[in-house]
């Protein structure tokens, strides 16, 4: 039986979506693609089991378009469009939601708030080096006692005069323990929510890793700490204050992950096809039983619909007409169904479908974490539903 160190993806494309594609579309897609199959499906198993993040992939994604796709050339984006960034993070999560993780937290909760809201100083300062993968960014909005109301976060900065004097703690922060910068949001003394820079070696800044994760295993995540941190005040980000600010990053986010999941569920699937046809079991392949088609036909459906989604979304991304109720459908939509592909997928494996020769449960472990991250799945609901009644059911 093949496994999954010879990577043999295949994407699934059933309603020909490929021809709604550009001639770059598909070249950006079939570059990540191949810098998955190289660089993460020979390793990402061995990571994962030894809880081990690669920082060598940080300066590789850089050098493959990764990080901020959409951020404008002269910064050291790619100057793309939001089919693309799609793309992008749909092939790095097929390989590992925890890889899609470092380049999703880079692009769009770090490069992104600095190009949207910060000044011409700030973008040439750190856009370019993060672009490159030179540093590494993390972005500072949950706290421990502040997850799903960030709004009544305790992070603040208190103005010296010369500088900002910050106080506080964030939780569960991709890339916290080996960032160079971190987009921190914290309040000023009038409790208004603003977003300022933080860098590595600032006095009082620390990143203890969190341990023990069973879920994003080959991705980095800690704390963001800061004990009287003098933060200078050329790191504020003017362009924008209160919730709104790091809200319109997690849209960005969002977006991404609706695309990632997806990915995840492809590969999900296509193991499972290829492995049922493989699999003998009363003479003939298990492919040939009815129940085993049912599932495979209800992921190839899942997949499908999904697709048609996420290039829906990326159209009115790109149009900047893009809500963020119709960003977390999107978001809610892929991660259920990922989550579900992955354990169906996973049964068709058998036994073997708990081993690391396999992907699903790699998969099925990260996606518990990205259903709850950047909104959990029943906050997302109720986006939608304060949407359609026009009452906020979580206040």
């Amino acid at each position: 039986m093949t496994n999954q160190s010879t990577d043999q993806f295949e994407s699934p494309d059933f309603y020909a979506l490929d021809g709604l594609l550009t001639e770059e579309h598909k070249l950006i897609r079939q570059s990540v693609r191949d810098f998955v199959k190289k660089e993460i499906s020979p390793n990402i198993e061995d990571w994962a089991q030894k809880a081990h993040f690669p920082y060598e992939i940080v300066k590789k994604f850089g050098d493959v378009g990764a990080f901020g796709p959409t951020i404008p050339q002269e910064y050291g984006g790619g100057g793309l469009d939001y089919i693309s960034y799609g793309l992008i993070m749909q092939e790095i999560e097929r390989g590992d939601s925890g890889m899609r993780s470092t380049a999703s937290v880079q692009g769009s909760l770090v490069m992104y708030p600095i190009y949207a809201f910060g000044n011409e100083a700030q973008r040439k300062k750190y856009l370019p080096k993060l672009a490159s993968g030179e540093w590494l960014g993390s972005f500072g909005l949950t706290e421990p006692d502040h997850g799903s109301n960030p709004g009544g976060m305790t992070t603040n900065f208190k103005d010296k005069g010369d500088h900002y004097l910050l106080n506080g703690a964030k939780m569960w922060i991709s890339n916290s323990p080996k960032c160079d910068v971190a987009v921190v949001w914290a309040k000023n003394e009038e409790g208004r929510i603003h977003g300022l820079i933080v860098e590595r070696g600032m006095e009082g800044f620390s990143t203890p890793e969190t341990h023990g994760k069973w879920s994003l295993r080959a991705s980095t995540t800690g704390e963001l700490v800061f004990d009287n941190v003098k933060v200078p005040k050329e790191n504020l980000l003017e362009g924008k204050s209160g919730l709104g600010a790091p809200m319109k990053c997690l849209d960005s986010a969002r977006f991404g992950i609706a695309w990632g999941a997806i990915g995840a569920a492809m590969d999900c699937y296509d193991s499972a096809r290829r492995y049922s046809l493989e699999r003998i079991q009363f003479g003939k392949p298990i492919a040939s039983f009815q129940l085993t088609q049912k599932k495979l036909s209800e992921m190839l459906t899942e997949i499908t619909k999904s697709q048609l989604l996420n290039y829906r979304l990326a159209q009115l991304m790109d149009e900047g007409k893009a809500s963020t109720p119709q960003i977390s459908l999107a978001k809610r939509n892929a991660v259920e169904v990922a989550l579900n592909i992955a354990r169906e997928a996973r049964q068709i494996h058998g036994g073997m479908g708990i081993t690391g020769d396999y992907p699903m449960m790699r998969h099925m472990a990260n996606l518990e974490s990205v259903i709850t991250y950047e909104g959990t799945h029943d906050i997302h609901l109720l986006i939608l539903g304060k949407e359609i009644t026009g009452i906020p059911a979580f206040e």
